[in-house]
C-alpha cells in the first residue's frame, strides 16, 4: 500500500508545474528579463544558461521580491 502512496505523491509532484497559472510564470519571466538587463546579458532561455549563471540568477532573485521589482501578480 505504501508504494501506491509513493506513486501518487510522485505523480502529483510531476503534474504540479502544469497547474501553475500562466500569470505566475509571466511574473517569473519578468523578473528574469530584469536580471538579464541589469547584468548586461544576452536574453537567452533560462534553461540554456550555464549552471553557475542559473545560480547567480536565483541568488539575485532571492534578494529581489516581486514587491521590490514592482511585479504585480493578479
Amino acid at each position: 500500500m505504501s508504494s501506491f502512496w509513493n506513486a501518487l505523491l510522485l505523480g502529483a509532484a510531476l503534474i504540479a508545474p502544469l497547474a501553475m497559472p500562466p500569470v505566475v510564470l509571466h511574473a517569473e519571466d519578468q523578473a528574469y528579463r530584469m536580471w538579464v538587463k541589469e547584468n548586461h546579458r544576452k536574453n537567452t532561455s533560462f534553461v540554456k544558461l550555464k549552471a553557475n549563471d542559473q545560480q547567480a540568477y536565483w541568488g539575485w532573485r532571492h534578494d529581489h521580491s516581486d514587491a521590490l521589482l514592482k511585479i504585480e501578480i493578479r
